[in-house]
C-alpha cells in the first residue's frame, strides 16, 4: 500500500520537472537564435594589431569599451578624434606616462588597424547603451 503511494506522488514531480525542463530549453533556444551577431569579414592586421595590445598589456592603463585601466584615455573611439598620424606619433615616442615600446613599423601598423577597426564598431561609453530584455545592448 505505502508502495502505491510512493510510486504516485512522485508522478507530480517529473511533470513539474519536464515542464521546467521544457521551459529551459525552449527559452534558450529563442535567446541564442536572436543573438544580434554580425558576419564581418576578418581583418588580418586588425587581428595582429590585437595580439599586440595584448602582448604589450595596454589593457592595464587604456580602457577600451569602457572597460580597462584609468591611467591612459579610452581608447575605443581614438582612431576617429585623434586620426592615424596623432596616435602614431604617441606609439613611436611615447610620453612622460606611456613609455616607448621600441614597436616595429609593421607591429605599430597592426595596432593601428586594430584601433580602426574598433573605432568603428561603435561608442564605447557604456552608460549611453540599451539594455534588451534579452540581456543583449544597443547602441
Amino acid at each position: 500500500m505505502s508502495l502505491i503511494i510512493f510510486m504516485t506522488s512522485d508522478r507530480p514531480k517529473f511533470f513539474v520537472i519536464s515542464v521546467l525542463l521544457t521551459a529551459f530549453l525552449g527559452y534558450s533556444i529563442f535567446l541564442y537564435s536572436a543573438l544580434p551577431i554580425k558576419q564581418t569579414p576578418l581583418n588580418k592586421e586588425a587581428d595582429a594589431g590585437k595580439f599586440i595590445w595584448q602582448k604589450y598589456n595596454c589593457n592595464a592603463c587604456h580602457q577600451v569599451y569602457g572597460l580597462g585601466g584609468y591611467l591612459g584615455p579610452d581608447l575605443t573611439n581614438a582612431y576617429s578624434f585623434r586620426g592615424k598620424a596623432y596616435i602614431k606619433a604617441f606609439l613611436n615616442a611615447g610620453v612622460s606616462a606611456m613609455p616607448n615600446f621600441h614597436l616595429t613599423d609593421s607591429e605599430i601598423n597592426d595596432l593601428l588597424a586594430y584601433l580602426k577597426d574598433m573605432d568603428t564598431s561603435g561608442q564605447s561609453d557604456p552608460r549611453s547603451f540599451t539594455i534588451n530584455y534579452d540581456g543583449t545592448i544597443q547602441q
